[in-house]
């Protein structure tokens, strides 16, 4: 399984902080994100930031691991 958190807006329009998400070998971080793009566009149309295992990342062809953790955020600022 697959580990995707999402924090912030991302969350607020996906309606959850977590899900899981069933591996498939080979599976890519981009495959990933079209899959939950194609069910949720309208928070992917604000996300900006991508972590994959605790690491920011922007490559989005890395392949995924079964135990995989992928972050999903859009840009924030507070004060």
């Amino acid at each position: 399984m697959i580990r995707v958190l999402f924090f912030g807006p991302v969350a607020e329009r996906i309606g959850a902080n977590s899900i899981q998400v069933e591996y498939r070998q080979g599976m890519l971080l981009q495959e990933l994100r079209d899959e939950l793009a194609a069910f949720h566009s309208r928070a992917f149309e604000i996300v900006s930031l991508v972590a994959l295992n605790g690491e920011h990342v922007r490559d989005m062809a890395l392949p995924l691991a079964d135990n995989s953790e992928v972050v999903f955020m859009s840009k924030f600022s507070g004060g």
